[in-house]
């Protein structure tokens, strides 16, 4: 995979790609791919909540919060890092199960830091396959948990695709050809046009 200019896509600007889609589609591999090719940090979800999990007192009031909370505090550490990342002239990959509001807010984000954005997204169109990628994968994040198929599969039942997306990966399609193709977009992005 080619590797653009650090902190640069095509055209000079900085950019912050998301990788968004439900758990054992490659959403991961793909960010990875991505951070290695822009040479960028990659900001995963589950990472940064799984720095939360040793104090019970903010578990404990996440929990309160329910699922909504541990969404809207995960995503608001994963934005304010990439900021960061990016006020340094740095390109970002974001890593995460990213809905609607998610997306909105991270191109809301590379906007107001003049940067580009991209929103790529992982799928897996075979619930067979889906579920052997999950029953046979093993992410060990420390402190933080596996997910078994019948999480997913009631996350896939309530899945909405996110509107606007640049890229979809299918995940029956090999590593190297979906990496392909996210190589062709990372090197296609162009400067927005002066306001």
């Amino acid at each position: 995979m080619a590797r653009l200019g650090l902190g640069e896509a095509a055209g000079g600007v900085t950019l912050l790609v998301l990788v968004t889609g439900l758990p054992g589609t490659g959403k991961s591999t793909m960010a990875e791919t991505a951070g290695r090719a822009l040479g960028a940090p990659v900001l995963a979800h589950d990472w940064a909540m799984s720095g939360l999990r040793p104090y019970p007192e903010v578990q404990a009031a996440l929990d309160a919060m329910g699922l909504r909370g541990h969404r809207e505090v995960g995503w608001s550490l994963l934005w304010a890092l990439a900021r960061s990342q990016l006020r340094l002239g740095s390109p970002v990959v974001l890593d995460g199960v990213a809905r609607a509001p998610q997306v909105a807010g991270t191109r809301w984000l590379a906007a107001e830091e003049g940067a580009a954005s991209l929103v790529v997204m992982t799928w897996c169109a075979d619930p067979g396959l889906h579920r052997s990628r999950i029953e046979g994968r093993r992410r060990g994040i420390p402190g933080w948990y596996e997910l078994d198929w019948s999480d997913v599969a009631r996350s896939r039942e309530s899945w909405q695709e996110p509107a606007g997306v640049d890229l979809a990966l299918e995940a029956s399609d090999s590593v190297v050809h979906n990496a392909h193709r996210l190589a062709e977009l990372l090197g296609a992005v162009q400067p927005a046009p002066p306001e």
